[in-house]
């Protein structure tokens, strides 16, 4: 039935004109122009104006019979069926409208300058920053490139290693990883990040797949001078660095009984930079300065600490060292780390790697200091 067919009452005298069709309901206008609301299985098409076969008549008959049926066990009242309707097979057809169609269009990346060289950093942001001893802490990645970055981030205990995270990061953002308390610090002393870039829908200079691992040191979360203004953060953060500038950090495995055996100094040793005092100055090294970074020499008391602790005691030392004298262009300092091409040692030649670039460094003399030494000029 169709808006304009003539139909009469099943159930009644007289009949009409259908003006419209709401849902199961039709509008019947009669001869008066009145417009009477009749459920669509009471109407049939007038046989005097239809030229509908005798057949197809019938057909349509016991199709309404059995919508009859549905209807009178729905219970509903007429202005119920008026308002809702009943069966979809009679409502309007959708509109094919494209703008109410699904968006699937994106619009591309918006590429910085400078972005194709990787650059990716771990942070954790205090969640109260004056409450440093006692808040939460929030982990993120941070994707300071053009590519995508398919990650995995992970942490140890012993030898096993447990999920904490994976997804892509978009290009040019970071992203929420998880939160933790003071008392979770301990989880995180050893963390691996795996990293592979890529672009969409553009060729792509192929970069080398990130694998590192990072000590996070667990003092340094309860010291507020730790947390740093950054270019990412609004507020305070401490960032690690996973790859920078395409140049990935030093990955830190550190056996802890290499590291044990190289922080205390056997007694030969000891002889040895006592006598450094007293020997004559060569030439040149009279304003040298000597900075003795073995365990025992910097704290008075090494119990409850670490092998980690101790580490990073003696790397901030030389941090402290190197930024008291870095604008002393031409100054020499020689830091003595302990025999061998030990984890202290590869620790401070990182450091001078990654912050202090400007600077020269060489093994310091043999003969005064051994094997366990480092001179740094000052550039």
């Amino acid at each position: 039935m169709k808006i304009g067919d003539k139909v009469r009452f099943l159930f009644d005298k007289g009949g009409g004109t259908i003006a419209a069709i709401k849902g199961n309901i039709v509008m019947v206008e009669d001869e008066d122009g009145f417009q009477i609301p009749t459920p669509i299985n009471e109407v049939v098409a007038d046989a005097t104006h239809d030229s509908y076969s005798t057949t197809r008549m019938v057909d349509a008959m016991r199709k309404l019979e059995q919508t009859s049926q549905a209807l009178k066990s729905d219970g509903r009242s007429m202005k119920a069926m008026l308002n809702d309707g009943m069966n979809a097979d009679y409502m309007e057809e959708p509109d094919d409208d494209p703008a109410m169609k699904d968006i699937s269009f994106r619009k591309p990346v918006e590429e910085r300058k400078g972005g194709n060289m990787l650059s990716a950093y771990l942070a954790f942001v205090p969640v109260d920053i004056k409450q440093v001893t006692n808040t939460e802490f929030e982990t993120y990645l941070v994707n300071d490139s053009n590519y995508y970055l398919q990650y995995t981030y992970l942490s140890a205990e012993n030898n096993s290693w447990t999920l904490r995270a994976q997804g892509v990061l978009e290009p040019n953002t970071k992203e929420y990883i998880e939160d933790f308390t003071q008392r979770e610090v301990n989880a995180l002393g050893r963390v691996c990040i795996q990293m592979t870039a890529f672009k969409k829908d553009k060729p792509f200079t192929l970069k080398p797949t990130v694998n590192i691992q990072l000590r996070i040191d667990q003092t340094k979360f309860y010291k507020l001078h730790t947390f740093q203004p950054n270019d990412f953060f609004e507020q305070p953060a401490l960032l690690y660095t996973i790859i920078e500038n395409d140049k990935m950090a030093r990955s830190m495995n550190i056996d802890a009984n290499e590291l044990k055996e190289e922080m205390y100094a056997k007694p030969e040793q000891a002889e040895r930079l006592q006598a450094i005092a007293t020997k004559p100055v060569r030439q040149g090294m009279e304003d040298a300065l000597v900075i003795d970074l073995h365990a025992e020499k910097l704290l008075d008391n090494l119990g409850g600490l670490s092998s980690a602790d101790i580490l990073n005691y003696q790397l901030d030392h030389f941090r402290k060292i190197m930024k008291e004298h870095k604008h002393e262009k031409g100054k020499k300092i020689i830091f003595i780390h302990g025999k061998g091409e030990g984890v202290l040692r590869h620790a401070i030649i990182h450091e001078l790697n990654y912050r202090y670039r400007p600077c020269t460094y060489q093994d310091a003399s043999f003969q005064e200091f051994g094997y366990g030494a480092t001179q740094i000029t000052i550039k």
